[in-house]
């Protein structure tokens, strides 16, 4: 039983954590002051096909389902369950994190857009935090950068940072929004993230502590 609760909270972390990234993505790209190297993708797609940036939502759900049928023909065993979740809620997430961004901020200054564009980055690193913690799986993008590590023979590190540079290059080839939080993201993102996780993990195995007493 304890089996089944420890499961079903850390179920419940994952997809509280895959909205949180949506909305975070969502505020990011509303505040216009620059994407984190996936959300200039997104968006850069999103501009190219000529799309309102409502539709960056349905913009992410093709892109991912795209990248997701990608890494099943190399390499299936990085599609799972969490893979499928990401893809069910983030679309969904993103599109109402762009509402609530207008009913919260709407076209305002660049003060409300420096505090949207810090509250959008606060909510994705948080929600990564909480998605690796669940240990549910790969997201889209993380499973391609899991099968290029696989076919190059390099370290993931290596990879991940050409992949990071090469998805701003392609995002802002296509007219995704390059800026400050663009450069914020990719600085701070690997440690932020990291002291989340662990703040998370000790959180849920005391809590996981009290339940089996």
């Amino acid at each position: 039983m304890r089996w089944n609760k420890d499961k079903a909270a850390k179920m419940l972390l994952g997809i509280a954590g895959i909205i949180f990234i949506g909305i975070g993505v969502s505020f990011n790209a509303s505040a216009a002051l620059g994407n984190d190297p996936i959300g200039i993708v997104y968006d850069g797609i999103r501009n190219a096909a000529n799309l309102s940036p409502e539709q960056l939502g349905m913009t992410s759900n093709i892109v991912n389902i795209v990248l997701i049928i990608i890494v099943f023909l190399a390499e299936k065993h990085y599609v799972s369950i969490g893979t499928l979740i990401h893809l069910l809620f983030y679309g969904n997430a993103v599109s109402v994190g762009g509402k609530i961004y207008q009913i919260i901020f709407g076209t305002g200054t660049l003060l409300t857009q420096m505090i949207g564009a810090v509250v959008g980055c606060t909510l994705m690193y948080l929600g990564v935090a909480m998605f690796i913690t669940a240990d549910m799986g790969l997201d889209p993008f993380t499973g391609l950068v899991m099968v290029l590590r696989d076919k190059t023979k390099k370290e993931f590190q290596v990879v991940k940072i050409s992949f990071d540079v090469g998805c701003i290059a392609i995002g802002f080839l296509l007219g995704g929004k390059l800026g400050v939080i663009t450069v914020i993201t990719a600085v701070t993102a690997g440690p932020v993230i990291q002291f989340l996780s662990g703040k998370i993990e000790r959180l849920m195995e005391r809590v996981a502590g009290k339940s089996a007493k």
